[in-house]
């Protein structure tokens, strides 16, 4: 195993316990400690994985966030001390891939690593796949979204999710079986995860089409709804 994880975290203490845990793992583990210095060793660093704390000094771990994700499709985990909803749906707004809240466990930490690893690493390795609808176009394998034509920035996550649901069209999922065929049955986050993309999801293609449409069934879940 050779996937480089960038540790964040103005807690030198945090980042020796983690590095350690992770080099035992057969990751190679590089820590640094403020939000500035993160996106400079992420430029030369190019890691496999981003561990980013929330409370960084000069840059806090939300804009360095933003700043990484306008960049990379990169996974993201957040670490946050609150363990509040506010924190945890931001983080998920701003591309992240999952958040870990603090006291955390750091066998647990490695677990979630290797999770969000190998979910990416399996969709890189999907064989051709794609999905078409009046304005609407999906492959899974160049991880790409277009709208009437035009590409559409559109983070792994998301893509996964509006694929799953657009190649089973007038199917609904419960937020349960999407976290379990999406994000897969060892993700540790909880159903505002699904919802928090799915507002995402919105956003970029609502009024695109009056032919399908991304529609929650109500106390149930979502389907991709198409008409005749």
């Amino acid at each position: 195993m050779n996937d480089k994880i960038l540790v964040v975290d103005d807690d030198v203490n945090i980042c020796e316990l983690l590095r350690l845990y992770l080099e035992k793992e057969g990751f190679a583990a590089y820590t640094v400690n403020d939000g500035l210095s993160a996106i400079e060793t992420f430029e030369k660093l190019r890691p496999s994985l981003v561990l980013l704390d929330v409370m960084l000094p000069g840059l806090d771990g939300w804009q360095v966030c933003r700043k990484l994700r306008s960049k990379s499709d990169v996974p993201i985990i957040m670490l946050t001390a609150k363990g509040e909803t506010f924190d945890k749906i931001l983080g998920l707004e701003l591309g992240a891939d999952d958040y870990i809240v603090k006291p955390f466990d750091s066998k647990e930490v490695v677990a979630r690593i290797k999770a969000v690893l190998r979910r990416a690493t399996s969709s890189v390795a999907d064989v051709n796949r794609e999905v078409k609808f009046d304005k609407l176009y999906i492959n899974l394998t160049n991880y790409e979204m277009k709208v009437a034509g035009v590409p559409v920035d559109t983070p792994p996550k998301e893509l996964e999710l509006i694929f799953h649901l657009a190649s089973n069209p007038n199917r609904v999922f419960t937020r349960d079986q999407l976290l379990d065929e999406v994000w897969g049955f060892d993700y540790y986050g909880d159903s505002r995860t699904v919802d928090v993309h799915i507002k995402r999801l919105r956003e970029k293609l609502e009024g695109v089409s009056d032919k399908w449409d991304l529609k929650t069934v109500w106390s149930v879940g979502y389907k991709f709804e198409t008409r005749e």
